[in-house]
């Protein structure tokens, strides 16, 4: 089940949910409203590779704006840091984002119980878009969890992403042995 709006607030009033910072404005019906950091990055190489660490180039979003293009990706960052532990995040665009063009996930867009940090996001468009920090970029929508927890996110020994950060992260996919 989606949590609605009062259900969201009580996990909040008892530490479930964690939203910093917490703007009662940007909770909706169902969801609540994340905003688009001040820094993107992009990789510096044309070609990736998943064994290896891929560096990136970090961009700061001025006052003006920042044109993103087509066929680039760019990794952002939520200004939110969210914690969620009892429920499954769920990190979704929202439709005015959507009908300017920009996805701002390629797959990750659900979230571990115990996931403690603010969201990576991986954004790309079809049509050049000026984006500004602190526009509503997403929608975080909770799902209740049903059974126990045994393996949060948080406490997981070989998690790769659980260092708190206000700027985007690249893929760690190269931490993992294949």
């Amino acid at each position: 089940m989606i949590f609605s709006d009062k259900k969201i607030l009580d996990a909040i009033d008892k530490g479930e949910i964690v939203i910093e910072p917490f703007d009662r404005k940007a909770l909706g019906t169902n969801s609540y409203d994340v905003h688009l950091g001040k820094y993107l990055a992009v990789y510096e190489d044309e070609i990736l590779d998943a064994r290896k660490h891929n560096r990136i180039r970090e961009i700061e979003i001025g006052p003006d704006g920042y044109i993103i293009r087509p066929g680039i990706l760019y990794l952002g960052v939520t200004i939110e840091y969210t914690e969620t532990h009892t429920a499954v995040p769920f990190l979704e665009g929202k439709s005015s984002v959507g009908r300017l063009g920009i996805d701002i996930h390629a797959t990750a867009g659900k979230g571990d119980v115990g996931f403690c940090n603010t969201w990576t996001l991986e954004i790309s468009c079809v049509h050049p878009v000026r984006v500004y920090a602190g526009m509503p970029i997403g929608q975080l929508i909770y799902f209740g969890v049903d059974g126990a927890i045994e393996n949060y996110y948080n406490k997981k020994r070989n998690a790769k992403y659980n260092e708190r950060t206000v700027k985007p992260v690249e893929s760690m996919m190269w931490k993992n042995k294949f």
